[in-house]
């Protein structure tokens, strides 16, 4: 159970070569793997992991060697956090940058291609935000670690007070007619 069949290093060094590979395909492949997933992603998900598994515990299934692979992993994921944190430009390299998908209510296509996302599935993305359609929205970026940000278009401060003086002009007109009914009422007794 405690007995290690693979030397101590070749324990800590699988994890962390299988690691350092999955960071750099994931990054190959795109922020879409990152982003919502849908069934087919879910499902390739849990088949890598599989996949990998062998590659980082190699025929050990000791307790000890679990352990191992389990420090290995963390160790390494701590240290690649670190090293990005103080060296912004590495950092940018590796996660990638933002993309945008809308501006001021156009959907840009080639954007769209790129991160192979369908229509559908950037308009469940601002149904999620509360908007209903491409025309509501003033920004939506996909960012490097697969999360969207969606910004609805705000109306301009002339455009608000319009509507605030609209509102107060109905407003009026809906206590004028009752009035009028009221005087009517008592001009009829």
């Amino acid at each position: 159970m405690f007995h290690l069949h693979l030397p101590v290093i070749e324990k800590i060094l699988r994890p962390m070569i299988v690691y350092l590979c999955l960071i750099v395909f994931l990054r190959l492949f795109g922020k879409r793997e990152l982003a919502q997933l849908n069934p087919f992603d879910l499902v390739v998900l849990l088949s890598l992991s599989n996949t990998v598994q062998n590659a980082m515990i190699g025929d050990d299934n000791s307790v000890t060697g679990g352990m191992i692979g389990a420090f290995s992993l963390l160790a390494i994921n701590w240290l690649l956090t670190w090293v990005l944190f103080r060296m912004p430009k590495l950092n940018e390299t590796v996660e990638g940058s933002e993309t945008v998908l809308i501006r001021r209510g156009k959907v840009d296509r080639k954007a769209m291609e790129k991160e192979a996302l369908t229509e559908l599935e950037l308009l469940s993305v601002i149904h999620k935000q509360g908007l209903d359609d491409f025309s509501e929205v003033e920004k939506c970026v996909l960012e490097p670690n697969g999360t969207f940000y969606v910004e609805a278009i705000k109306p301009s401060p002339d455009e608000a007070q319009d509507a605030e003086l609209l509102e107060a002009v109905r407003s009026l007109a809906s206590e004028v007619r009752e009035l009028k009914a009221q005087l009517q009422l008592r001009e009829a007794e």
